[in-house]
């Protein structure tokens, strides 16, 4: 067994001390996230035709439930997992603005009910395994101080410099911090992952495991296949696919699958390696769906029934207020919630509780998303953000007959270009007071450096 095998055992253990485990004849489901980060909507064969295989995430898909049509939080890193975490659109959290830099002091606030906070009532008990990046200086670090009771993982993507992995318990001031060997990364992640179910089987838990990859640069671990037309991201997302398959595996040897559900998803668009499918544009890419709409599959025998797929739109915001419901919890009180409880979607296949969603660039609404309908108000053209409607040309597409987003109908639905316009127009007047008045200071030199570097 490897030093990391070692450290995920004592971290269970040391956890373990300080959360005692509280058997129960019943209780409320487990809910583990495994979020992938920059997996593109077409890097998963269950969506289509894809080069690389991911054979485990087909069999979640038969087993479960597909979402065809959901939207990550954002299309951005930070921004899409303040989102998922808060059940709220991450603006209204300080955090809609680019993504976490090294030197950038900004942080989840801890005023924000985050998923392991809010199931604690139902006596659960929630660790974060994996990319956190949420804050890593001051008050914001480490994740314990969220509601997590346990935390091993880095802090922001595994691209930035420098890099180390560390852990937290809740309750203990040390933080504790770890060389990275990259090819390693996503394999300790799912050891501390899977040592925390191991220790907390016989209670309600939250597990987000927040793989770091396949985000760029690739760190292949052995044995997985390079050789493929995918290359190295190809063995990257094997590996992820191989994850998911034992996580599922863990839980029915446990005998936790009918008291589990599992979610894989990503946390926006691929980057520049990837495959966003049919679907148009990539991460950070304006309101295309290449950039939002990412895979989504649940997983939880005897919850939800196999073989399921459907269109109804979702958001990662949905996830908090729905493990609530599923865990017996009241709504959240005196917190403004952009997410809907989409159990019955999942469940059943129901239609969705949204009638639109708001997409974003930065702080900006730039997309309306109806079940029927999507409207996008500015495009990227040469480096600038162009608001297209006043250039003559309105961007209104039919998702159901167009869904790569290639050919406007504004021309030849009027009333329905009106409407959408109108949910823009909201968006905008709700949103508007929570944008911060000035770029900050690290953004600015960030974007002054790109321009340099264009001339």
């Amino acid at each position: 067994m490897n030093r990391r095998h070692l450290l995920a055992g004592a971290a269970a253990a040391g956890l373990g001390a300080v959360v005692p485990v509280q058997a129960a004849a019943k209780r409320p489901p487990n809910f583990i996230v495994i979020l992938c980060d920059d997996l593109g909507y077409g890097d998963v064969s269950v969506y289509g035709p894809s080069v690389i295989k991911t054979p485990h995430m087909e069999r979640m898909a038969r087993e479960g439930m597909v979402l065809t049509d959901y939207y990550a939080p954002a299309n951005l890193c930070t921004p899409s997992r303040a989102g998922l975490l808060t059940g709220r659109y991450p603006i209204r959290t300080g955090l809609g603005y680019e993504v976490i830099m090294q030197q950038d002091d900004r942080g989840l606030p801890l005023s924000e009910v985050t998923i392991a906070k809010a199931l604690k009532p139902a006596g659960y008990v929630s660790g974060l395994f994996g990319k956190w990046h949420l804050g890593h200086l001051g008050q914001y670090w480490p994740p314990t101080r969220h509601g997590f009771d346990a935390f091993f993982g880095i802090p922001y993507s595994h691209d930035m410099k420098p890099l180390s992995l560390y852990e937290a318990v809740a309750g203990r001031e040390r933080v504790d911090s770890f060389p990275v060997v990259y090819p390693e990364l996503q394999q300790t992640f799912h050891a501390h992952a899977e040592a925390f179910i191991e220790a907390h089987k016989d209670r309600p838990f939250f597990v987000e495991m927040a793989l770091s990859a396949p985000h760029l640069p690739e760190y292949p671990h052995a044995p997985y296949d390079q050789t493929t037309p995918a290359g190295p991201y190809g063995a990257v997302v094997q590996e992820l696919d191989d994850i998911v398959g034992r996580v599922l595996d863990k839980v029915r040897s446990l005998g936790l699958a009918e008291d589990t559900m599992v979610i894989l998803t990503s946390d926006n668009g691929p980057w520049f390696e990837g495959s966003p499918g049919w679907l148009r544009e990539r991460k950070g890419g304006g309101a295309y769906d290449g950039g939002y709409r990412v895979p989504f599959i649940a997983w939880a025998p005897g919850r939800i029934p196999p073989g399921g797929r459907v269109s109804s739109i979702a958001s990662g915001v949905d996830l908090l207020p729905t493990f609530l419901n599923l865990a017996g919890l009241p709504p959240l009180q005196g917190v403004t919630l952009d997410g809907r409880d989409i159990t019955a979607v999942l469940t059943h296949g129901a239609p969705s509780p949204h009638e639109a969603l708001i997409l974003f660039d930065n702080e900006t609404p730039v997309g309306v998303r109806t079940q029927d309908w999507k409207y996008i108000a500015s495009a990227y053209y040469r480096g600038a953000r162009l608001p297209m409607a006043l250039l003559g040309f309105e961007e209104l597409y039919d998702v159901k007959g167009d869904p790569s987003e290639n050919y406007s109908v504004a021309a030849t639905h009027p009333e329905a270009l009106k409407m959408m316009k109108a949910r823009m127009e909201r968006a905008k007047t709700e949103f508007a007071p929570f944008k911060h008045a000035t770029i900050p200071l690290v953004f600015q030199q960030m974007h002054q450096a790109f321009a340099h570097m264009q001339d």
